[in-house]
């Protein structure tokens, strides 16, 4: 058994609010254990893995909007890579791969608690889809937002300035209060071009800095 987890010293930002991303930043990447269990029920060799995992990609955001269903999602990878699935195949494929998106990073997760001890206002914006809303709004995390925006729900995606805007309406702030966590740097990007501030996430003792500069 690990020793127990410890939560830093708390982090007031207020009336800024701090909007986090939750892929690669609450959750960790998924493992190399998680992608080889994909590929090995997708029944992608592995000199094709290249392929799969770029046709993985090329039809995300889609998915992530909300407006391609799960089912045809796969369909369009498996036209890609030339692969043959059934209905039974997909409802696999998609479980394995929406668990391998389900873990937490506890540094992240540490930062989050000392910000909401130091009455920091916490939410959370992700480009998902809608299957992800439950996890996001029901996992042991979701009491530290106070709103979570989910993409699919939405029918936008990061870094457009329709999902920032939206984001900024719901909290009732305006850019000069929007604190954006992201891993990716075009995302953050969209946040900035909106008037906001961000950071881009690469891990916690980074983002931790950054905040309690902003905080002195």
């Amino acid at each position: 058994m690990g020793m127990p987890a410890t939560i830093p010293a708390p982090i007031a930002l207020s009336p800024r609010v701090v909007v986090f991303d939750y892929g690669e930043v609450i959750s960790r990447a998924p493992s190399a254990d998680d992608r080889a269990a994909l590929l090995a029920r997708a029944g992608v060799a592995a000199p094709d893995a290249e392929a799969f995992w770029a046709a993985y990609w090329a039809h995300r955001d889609e998915l992530d909007r909300g407006t391609l269903p799960i089912a045809d999602y796969w369909s369009l990878v498996a036209d890609e890579i030339g692969a043959t699935w059934s209905d039974l195949d997909v409802h696999e494929l998609w479980a394995i791969d929406h668990r391998s998106w389900l873990s937490v990073d506890p540094g992240t997760l540490a930062v989050l608690h000392a910000l909401r001890s130091g009455g920091t206002r916490l939410a959370l914006l992700s480009n998902a889809g809608p299957d992800f809303g439950g996890w996001l709004r029901h996992g042991s995390f979701a009491p530290l937002f106070e709103a979570v925006f989910v993409s699919g729900e939405l029918h936008a995606v990061k870094p457009e300035a329709e999902i920032f805007e939206h984001v900024m309406r719901e909290l009732g702030i305006g850019p000069e209060d929007l604190l954006f966590v992201d891993n990716k740097a075009v995302n953050v990007d969209g946040a900035v071009a909106v008037g906001g501030a961000g950071h881009v996430f690469e891990d916690a003792a980074g983002l931790e800095a950054w905040l309690r500069a902003l905080a002195a």
